[in-house]
């Protein structure tokens, strides 16, 4: 299938503008990134996507050159919520939804409000957020919470902080990193609060979306809590992303894109097989 190449959107949804890069053709697929990158986690990812599918990577409001919701408290649901009207507005009616650390977060949000819309779900590097998770993190300083300062030594601050989770020697992620987190501004360290806030313990049980999860070995933040993720979703796959760290999608994304396109290719066959036994 031909591809078409990327191409950046600003939809105006019925919650705001929301901004989008958009490749490929076929059956669609979103793509939601982690806390406080942008599309630009997905830099090269969405051409290999491409290759098969409609691939749509949306920056959550408040990140990239997505405005913030206007009137509304940021939130796993009220983002799940922007998801949704994103693909009302491309008149999308089911997509494949894939999102990493905070975007799976907020793509398992999404197929619990609107599961009729979701025929596959991928969630890499997902935590798990219940009262415990809450509790210990209510007073825990996040990891992108710097306290700005004249001299700029807050930047190597945030610099040195992240350093650890990223592959050893490799400048340029992290400056990709810097450059999405500086453009949060406040929201860099916000997004992981509102993750924390998120009562999923509650909202897990009613995904019914086919499901993988992705568990990058080498992410001390995800990896942990990837075997509570998958045992909590009926059905789900649980694959171990070795030598991966926390900046998954765009340290590895030949590997990345081979999962998810294995996957949804999968779920996308049996949803046209079964279409087909209805008599569809």
């Amino acid at each position: 299938m031909a591809s078409v190449g990327p191409r950046a959107l600003y939809a105006k949804t019925r919650l705001g503008v929301i901004h989008a890069v958009r490749a490929g053709t076929g059956r669609p697929i979103l793509l939601l990134h982690q806390t406080p990158r942008s599309v630009d986690e997905y830099r090269d990812v969405l051409p290999l996507l491409a290759r098969d599918f409609a691939v749509i990577a949306k920056d959550t409001p408040g990140f990239g050159a997505s405005p913030a919701l206007a009137g509304a408290t940021p939130s796993i649901e009220a983002w799940a919520s922007a998801g949704l009207a994103l693909l009302d507005a491309l008149a999308i009616q089911e997509a494949a939804v894939v999102g990493h650390h905070t975007g799976a977060a907020v793509a398992l949000e999404i197929a619990a409000q609107a599961p009729q819309r979701v025929r596959a779900l991928v969630l890499s590097a997902c935590p798990f957020v219940d009262a415990e998770r809450r509790a210990r993190h209510a007073t825990h300083r996040v990891i992108d919470d710097v306290e700005p300062r004249a001299d700029g030594a807050h930047l190597a601050e945030l610099w040195n902080r992240r350093r650890p989770f990223y592959p050893e020697g490799d400048m340029d992620l992290l400056a990709r990193f810097m450059t999405d987190a500086l453009r949060a501004g406040p929201m860099a360290a916000e997004g992981h609060r509102v993750v924390n806030r998120y009562r999923m313990e509650e909202r897990v049980g009613l995904v019914a979306a086919p499901t993988l999860v992705l568990a990058p070995t080498e992410d001390p933040h995800a990896y942990p809590a990837a075997s509570r993720v998958a045992a909590a979703i009926r059905g789900s796959i649980l694959v171990e992303a070795r030598g991966a760290m926390v900046p998954f999608p765009d340290q590895l994304p030949h590997v990345f894109a081979t999962l998810v396109r294995d996957f949804v290719m999968v779920q996308t066959s049996r949803r046209s097989d079964e279409y087909g036994r209805a008599g569809g």
